[in-house]
């Protein structure tokens, strides 16, 4: 059998934009829909798919240099001559910021949508779970929906019969199982979607942010099942901006920018390069104009910056405070304002939260939910010396009014590195672990012998200090 589970060369998709639809189109009722499952093409019930698409109105290098001047007014390349492999049982992240061209990938994958261009080989049958519901009729109920699914993913009955009591279980909503899920809600249905993709036993399985839905146990639970899916030789193809789900499950990852692909290798090496490209190159970030700067009508950013040792900087000694400066334009006169800040480590997890408000603060900030007049303002946080471990962190910044609604904010404002060049480096040959790291308070006492049983010679211990 080949090994090679999925092969795309060449692959691009160009879309136009502001392209008028029609009022034509319309939701299909329920009939037209499954009339639809019926007269589908029979090669969704094949085990092996082979699909390409190609351009027949232009050469291979006529069409290449399009792609590769893509400028054109009134259109959008979401993906620009994509090439790679995924052997068998492999299991492979994408990731990439908003637009990168993520989901429109996985959307030709699974034939939603044709490529402009290149061609792509599939080779073992395919589930997929790309959005909440996908593949999902409303009026139909969940019960309903499985068979439903099964049958599009080429499944006889008998054999999601076998699986039906599993996929309910795992599912958590056997209580509504005989419900439309047109009356589920989100996390209802992406659990219902996750349970039927993974356990009608694909060779391929594509799943498309599955994790950003669901309560933690479910998350748990989804994460548990792609790694017995990976385990059991089947192949797997992640989307997802959860960077410890990337790191944890995938061996290897594909960067994508701009609908290209920027980096492909070992997951944490790409992980590293996808975070390092997403945030602040330096220690500072300054939008001159009041006017598109990131906010509203009432509050909008000027800087954010890290300071140190007096100076902007994103390079900090361990053993000196941190100072997180935050300028903000105030426009609304008598507005009640706070400021706060999540502080993130290289994998995206949150290392701390903290605001202004007395609740969050050690001492009080007189600015703090009081009324403001129009004018630039500037808040300070300060984090102590010797309190975060060596690392790369981030900064998101928000300005809320004092009942919370945001007013203005950016996400990974501002990155800083801390580094250690003091003794316990050198003690410990490396870095501590932990993601914080304080100097605690420890002190030791003598608290005499009395209670060991010993030689005489300890017994007179107590005697000889006093």
């Amino acid at each position: 059998m080949n090994e090679i589970a999925i092969r795309v060369e060449h692959l691009s998709k160009r879309y136009r934009i502001g392209q008028y639809v029609g009022s034509g189109a319309q939701y299909k009722t329920l009939r037209e829909s499954l009339t639809d499952v019926v007269s589908a093409p029979l090669r969704r019930l094949k085990y092996i798919s082979k699909f390409e698409f190609r351009n027949s109105k232009s050469g291979g290098s006529d069409s290449q240099s399009a792609i590769r001047n893509s400028q054109s007014d009134g259109f959008l390349w979401a993906l620009k001559d994509i090439s790679f492999e995924v052997k068998q049982g492999e299991v492979l992240g994408i990731i990439g910021r908003n637009g990168a061209g993520k989901s429109t990938l996985l959307k030709v994958l699974t034939r939603i949508t044709e490529p402009t261009e290149g061609q792509a080989e599939l080779h073992g049958r395919v589930g997929s779970l790309l959005e909440v519901g996908t593949g999902f009729h409303p009026e139909l109920t969940g019960r309903e929906n499985i068979y439903l699914s099964g049958a599009i993913l080429g499944m006889m009955r008998k054999e999601i019969d076998r699986k039906f009591d599993e996929i309910v279980d795992f599912s958590g909503i056997e209580k509504f199982i005989d419900t439309p899920v047109k009356r589920y809600s989100s996390g209802m249905t992406v659990r219902l979607g996750f349970a039927v993709a993974a356990h009608l036993e694909p060779e391929i399985l594509l799943i498309d942010e599955v994790l950003a839905v669901g309560d933690y146990e479910f998350q748990k639970k989804c994460l548990g099942k792609m790694k017995d899916v990976s385990e059991g030789g089947k192949t797997v193809l992640l989307v997802s901006h959860n960077i410890p789900s990337i790191t944890n499950l995938c061996s290897r990852a594909i960067l994508l920018v701009q609908g290209k692909v920027d980096a492909d290798g070992p997951a944490r090496d790409v992980v590293d390069r996808y975070i390092a490209a997403a945030r602040s190159t330096g220690g500072e970030c300054v939008w001159s104009d009041a006017c598109t700067a990131p906010g509203n009508e009432n509050v909008r950013l000027h800087a954010v910056r890290v300071v140190s040792d007096g100076e902007v900087t994103a390079d900090v000694d361990i053993q000196k405070d941190i100072v997180i400066e935050i300028d903000y334009w105030n426009f609304e006169a008598g507005a009640r304002l706070d400021v706060g800040i999540h502080l993130k480590d290289r994998m995206n997890t949150y290392v701390l939260a903290s605001a202004n408000r007395p609740s969050a603060s050690i001492g009080i900030d007189p600015w703090s939910g009081r009324s403001h007049p129009v004018g630039l303002f500037r808040t300070r946080c300060r984090i102590p010396d010797n309190f975060l471990n060596e690392g790369q962190y981030s900064v998101d910044v928000a300005v809320n009014n004092h009942t919370l609604v945001w007013q203005a904010g950016q996400e990974n404002a501002v990155s800083f590195v801390v580094h250690d060049s003091g003794a316990m480096r050198k003690e410990y040959q490396g870095r501590w672990v932990g993601v914080v790291r304080p100097r605690l308070a420890w002190a030791t006492e003598y608290l005499g012998s009395g209670n060991i049983s010993t030689g005489p010679e300890l017994a007179g211990a107590d005697k000889v200090q006093s």
